[in-house]
């Protein structure tokens, strides 16, 4: 930092200010200092910085399994947030959310200084695990609904599982099928809340839950039983997946069966990957925000950081209507 003053003609103080970019610096005297930092290739030494200002502007996020589309964008749009806020994203991936790998985790980050942790995981072992953990920094829950627990922002799973299932009753199908994500995740659960409850409010039949595993091929195993229930005569005309993915699978498999979508079965997914809208046919599906998510995680950690009061938040999900749903068939 010396180095740069020197070259700027400016105080040690001043180039403090204009790396920690403070207000009250002039335009030309911080062009200057920018120029100098860039000529000399000058990098901010995050630890030194920690130690005076008490921040290492670090947050750390402990997740699980983020091989499908929701938590990876979920992580993404946590980690856009956090450096438009100035700060840097430092990630632990877990394989098992039980309360001694949340620790572990925990204890890293604290080893790290990082300023706040998030958790992000769908996973009701970790909702319990959650209320032992008492860290001496700010804990955020994102997707897990521990409104009880922990400071928190989810995307609204009964709301979207009530949006699909009122638009097909709406086209006129008698009930809806679902095809629910695994039982231990409590986004699977709510959206099976949501979908019992919209048939339920409708005087519709609530039919048995099916549970996948969130990939294709559960889905493509539920969509040959199906079929096959179809044609020994009974009546199935509309499901409701609990995700895109297993969507996919399901309408590749009622295609294999000589069934057409929507024509003999309507399909709604969950998620709105970006390949829904090529799918054959383009899904209609439930769109989850993922970057307002992070936005809103990161807003609740600078709450917490500030000291103010903070409320659970939820991001509504939104429905998109393509070619996958029609009335059914007289």
């Amino acid at each position: 930092m010396a180095d740069v003053a020197a070259r700027a003609g400016v105080s040690h103080q001043t180039v403090s200010r204009v790396v920690n970019d403070h207000p009250n610096v002039a335009a030309p005297t911080r062009e200057r200092v920018q120029r100098a930092i860039a000529e000399l290739g000058y990098r901010p030494n995050t630890a030194a910085r920690a130690l005076v200002t008490g921040s290492s502007r670090t947050i750390g996020l402990i997740t699980i399994n983020v091989n499908q589309y929701g938590p990876a964008q979920t992580l993404i749009g946590l980690e856009e947030a956090a450096r438009a806020a100035g700060y840097s994203l430092s990630v632990a991936i877990l394989d098992e959310p039980g309360l001694d790998e949340l620790q572990g985790a925990l204890d890293r980050f604290l080893a790290q200084s990082v300023d706040a942790v998030v958790l992000h995981t769908s996973s009701s072992q970790a909702v319990e695990a959650l209320r032992s953990l008492d860290p001496p920094v700010p804990l955020v829950a994102v997707q897990m609904g521990a409104e009880e627990v922990r400071p928190t922002v989810t995307v609204g799973q009964e709301a979207g599982a009530r949006l699909a299932v009122a638009h097909l009753l709406g086209l006129g199908h008698a009930t809806v099928h679902h095809v629910a994500g695994p039982a231990y995740s409590l986004e699977a659960q709510r959206r099976v809340v949501g979908w019992r409850a919209e048939l339920t409010g409708a005087g519709a039949e609530v039919p048995e839950v099916v549970h996948g595993d969130w990939w294709p091929t559960s889905g493509y195993a539920t969509g040959l039983a199906l079929a096959a229930r179809i044609a020994a005569g009974e009546v199935i005309t509309a499901v409701f997946a609990g995700n895109d993915q297993m969507a996919l699978g399901l309408m590749v498999a009622l295609c294999a069966s000589g069934l057409e979508v929507p024509g003999d079965v309507s399909v709604v997914g969950f998620d709105d990957v970006p390949e829904a809208a090529f799918y054959t046919p383009p899904l209609t599906t439930v769109r989850q925000d993922f970057a307002e998510l992070g936005r809103r995680g990161v807003a609740l950690v600078l709450a917490q950081l500030a000291g103010e009061d903070t409320l659970p938040d939820q991001v509504e999900p939104q429905l998109v209507v393509r070619s996958s749903t029609a009335p059914p068939r007289r």
